[in-house]
């Protein structure tokens, strides 16, 4: 576990190197009132566990579980479906290919997406995502594509299919020029913050957020000001494995990183969004990363209380067990109220 407490300064010199980027949207009202409209629309529970607010040694755990979002299984299911959905209403996506890279859930979300209203869907895949997860986009009527090792090089041949056939990009990461689409996608993982921030008892004292990108962290934590100010620590969890944001607000610049495949595979991401950086220099408090035995045992944990899901899906509360080592160090007490994410189900 390593742990690095965002001061001013750090927040100050990245947000100088981003000026041209802007920050994550705050309207939720805006997904919210089309995601509604769609007939697999509806929101997910917010459960209390004792038993890991036992296990993490605070007062209270809540739990946002994601893990049947929309009949897709991920909060992603928020994301690029609602981009498409917006094409939609401005009548662009009828007959549109849309193209991506994905390590998990985005994929199907652009495929969902596409099926929905009568678009195409093309996802490549690293080789490292499993043949299983192909055969759930092919369900949805995607093309998959499979480039490269890692999922930085499976981003680069997308890109590059959208420039040679004049796709439509939708990425859930965001980079130098590129910045209209992820932005709305974010904008839509706003509905499960403010469906948190009504469904939770008191103001919790803490978030745990989870990170590949950022793109998750960065939307809750800037509905999570908004709604509760400088009352709650946020802290951002990575694994050591591909800890883009951590060295990025570190160095107080975007940086690649480097490591290996992490078993947090959906959070196996080397770089960051730029504007999920931007938001989360903003808004976050601290960046953590924690190792592959610390995801694995947290997602046991979840299980163990009856709420299973994969390493990625329990990251953020395998980063708050994982602090139990040295709870002072993000001001952890046995009277603490913890917010944590379940991102994804069980695979």
């Amino acid at each position: 576990m390593d742990i690095l407490k965002k001061t001013a300064a750090l927040s100050e010199t990245v947000l100088a190197a981003l000026t041209d980027v802007p920050f994550p949207s705050i309207d939720a009202d805006r997904p919210v009132d089309l995601l509604t409209r769609c007939p697999a629309s509806g929101v997910t529970p917010l459960h209390e566990s004792f038993a890991l607010a036992q296990r993490a040694g605070v007062g209270q755990v809540h739990i946002k579980d994601e893990r049947r979002r929309m009949g897709l299984g991920s909060f992603k299911a928020l994301g690029a479906a609602y981009v498409i959905a917006r094409d939609a209403e401005a009548g662009l996506a009828q007959g549109r290919t849309y193209v991506t890279a994905s390590a998990g859930n985005h994929g199907l979300s652009v495929a969902a997406g596409a099926l929905a209203f009568g678009a195409r869907a093309v996802v490549y895949l690293a080789d490292t995502v499993p043949e299983g997860f192909a055969d759930r986009l092919r369900g949805f009527g995607a093309e998959v594509v499979r480039q490269g090792a890692i999922y930085e090089e499976a981003m680069a041949g997308a890109a590059q299919a959208a420039k040679d056939n004049d796709w439509a990009l939708l990425s859930d990461s965001s980079w130098p020029d590129y910045f209209d689409r992820p932005h709305t996608l974010m904008e839509g993982y706003l509905v499960l913050m403010q469906e948190a921030v009504a469904q939770m008892p008191e103001t919790p004292t803490h978030i745990f957020l989870q990170a590949g990108v950022g793109g998750l962290a960065a939307a809750c934590a800037a509905h999570a000001r908004l709604a509760w100010g400088d009352a709650t620590r946020i802290v951002v969890v990575e694994p050591d494995a591909a800890p883009a944001l951590f060295a990025s607000i570190k160095a107080g610049t975007p940086q690649v990183t480097t490591g290996p495949e992490s078993k947090m595979g959906r959070l196996d991401c080397k770089e960051p969004s730029l504007i999920a950086l931007k938001g989360l220099a903003r808004d976050a408090d601290d960046f953590m990363l924690i190792s592959e035995d610390d995801g694995a045992t947290g997602s046991a944990a979840c299980a163990d209380a009856g709420y299973p899901t994969t390493p990625s899906g329990g990251a953020g509360f395998a980063g708050l067990l994982a602090a139990r080592a040295d709870p002072d160090v993000l001001g952890l007490t046995p009277a603490s109220r913890v917010l944590v994410i379940l991102s994804e189900q069980a695979s």
